[in-house]
């Protein structure tokens, strides 16, 4: 049965978001700190909590949910974590090279 928690998840396709709303999330310096994390680690193996990110719980969450919003990350809870997924191929596909010139090099 899916927890009230995970209902609360909405993830939309990379194709469906527009070019403003990827660079939009990706402008963000925290942001491109939890997807350049993301990057370096296997799919599903990073909790939100566990990024050190110089921000609060709540700023922490919104961060997370304008990913998500944008196509450039999926989430699922285990448990009382909620684990994060870099959806590259899928924004790639979207983006050709859009992560490549934002996350790849150092701010």
């Amino acid at each position: 049965m899916e927890s009230a928690r995970a209902r609360t998840l909405t993830h939309v396709e990379p194709a469906e978001v527009a070019l403003q709303v990827a660079l939009d999330a990706l402008a963000d310096p925290v942001r491109r700190s939890i997807l350049r994390d993301l990057a370096t680690h296997e799919d599903w193996s990073r909790a939100c909590g566990t990024f050190d990110l110089p921000v609060t719980k709540a700023t922490r969450s919104h961060h997370f949910a304008v990913l998500r919003s944008a196509g450039l990350i999926e989430q699922r809870d285990e448990g009382a974590r909620r684990l994060n997924r870099l959806r590259r191929p899928e924004f790639d596909r979207a983006f050709p090279g859009l992560l490549a010139a934002t996350i790849d090099r150092a701010d």
